[in-house]
């Protein structure tokens, strides 16, 4: 019997034919990338791999629902003698239990109840001492008859779902390595957006550990993305703004102008690399600059759609998520936090109030550093 991998997706079965076999080939493109020398074929539902597989790449690629290391039943070699012979070579002659999980694809003249019927019988005779658990089972052999063709395989690896990376276009991400906004990013990533991540240093107010956390975090961002690579943008129009508004005990305004400023930037960039909108890590209620009054006057200052996938989150839920994509760790390591945050924030900022502020300030005539 010889091997391969059989990788399976979900969504993607769903679209027209059209749409699924150019998706299809989007994600047999992004698994190209990771393992160039890797031969790759697809039918519907299921895509192919043959060559030197490194299961941790598979596991981070956007659009892959679950994979698993299959065994081809060759046509001159009985399914029932394969079987015997995979599960003597993978745990049956020293298990307690077992069970069969068959599935089947085509035209057969049985269904899938009776060949499990039929081969739990004929591996019952082989191994006199198991007995049938088809809850938790010692051993769980997967036999899947595809048309005329067998495999068998006995490990289902969970993929990271989602769809195929680059599939719904790009998007601009405010990232600040922070918790958030690598989450935010690597939420629309698994909805198929390639990220072009910024970072606006904020001369004098952020220093050199804040974005070396950043440049950490984006790294960690690279097993979903490859080409992913951190854009610095630096700014020194805060350092103006909150010169004005201290002195005309504005002061409290201070992220909000700045986050208006991002938002700016962040579509200055989009114009250039072709993206259909930003993403940032914004959770409602989360800090004072995300109200929802405060929301409404940051969404004002983009004319592109602006995505906020941890909306609706609690800081507990994201960090659980951060966890699982590896983000965590270095997202919480060391860092100085702004220094440019007021001691009482506004939290019910109106936007004509803001709107006229920002035309009477001069460092908002500052251009964009992009």
């Amino acid at each position: 019997m010889s091997k391969k991998w059989l990788v399976r997706y979900s969504e993607i079965f769903l679209k027209s034919d059209p749409v699924r076999r150019q998706w299809e080939r989007v994600l047999m493109n992004n698994i190209r990338l990771l393992m160039p020398d890797l031969k790759i074929q697809s039918e519907r539902g299921r895509i192919w791999v043959n060559g030197d597989v490194d299961p941790e790449k598979l596991r981070h690629v956007f659009g892959i629902v679950s994979f698993s290391e299959v065994e081809h039943v060759p046509h001159d070699v009985p399914l029932e003698t394969a079987l015997i012979e995979y599960g003597r070579t993978h745990g049956l002659a020293t298990a307690k239990t077992f069970a069969l999980r068959i599935k089947r694809v085509g035209k057969h003249a049985f269904s899938s109840n009776d060949k499990a019927i039929e081969l739990g019988d004929i591996v019952r005779k082989a191994f006199p001492h198991l007995k049938v658990n088809l809850a938790a089972p010692d051993v769980e052999i997967h036999v899947e008859i595809r048309q005329d063709e067998c495999y068998l395989y006995d490990t289902v690896i969970k993929g990271v779902g989602g769809l195929p990376l680059g599939v719904e276009g790009t998007l601009v991400a405010l990232v600040s390595g922070g918790i958030d906004s690598p989450v935010a990013a690597w939420m629309m990533m698994k909805r198929g957006c390639k990220i072009v991540p910024i970072f606006v240093a904020l001369d004098s107010f952020l220093d050199e550990t804040v974005l070396a956390r950043a440049e950490r975090v984006v790294e960690i961002l690279r097993q979903y993305q490859p080409d992913i690579q951190l854009r610095v943008i630096h700014d020194p129009y805060l350092a103006a703004a909150k010169k004005e508004l201290t002195r005309n005990h504005q002061e409290k305004y201070t992220c909000l102008f700045c986050k208006r400023r991002m938002y700016r930037i962040a579509e200055k960039v989009a114009a250039e690399v072709g993206a259909k909108g930003v993403v940032n890590g914004e959770s409602l209620g989360q800090v004072a600059s995300q109200t929802i009054d405060n929301l409404v006057v940051l969404s004002d200052a983009a004319t592109i759609p602006v995505y906020r996938p941890l909306i609706g989150f609690d800081k507990v839920d994201t960090m659980q998520l951060a966890r699982e994509i590896g983000t965590y760790d270095e997202s919480t390591s060391k860092a100085t936090g702004c220094k440019a945050v007021p001691k009482g924030p506004s939290t019910k900022a109106q936007l004509a109030e803001i709107l006229a502020i920002e035309q009477a300030l001069e460092a908002t005539k500052m251009p964009l550093p992009v």
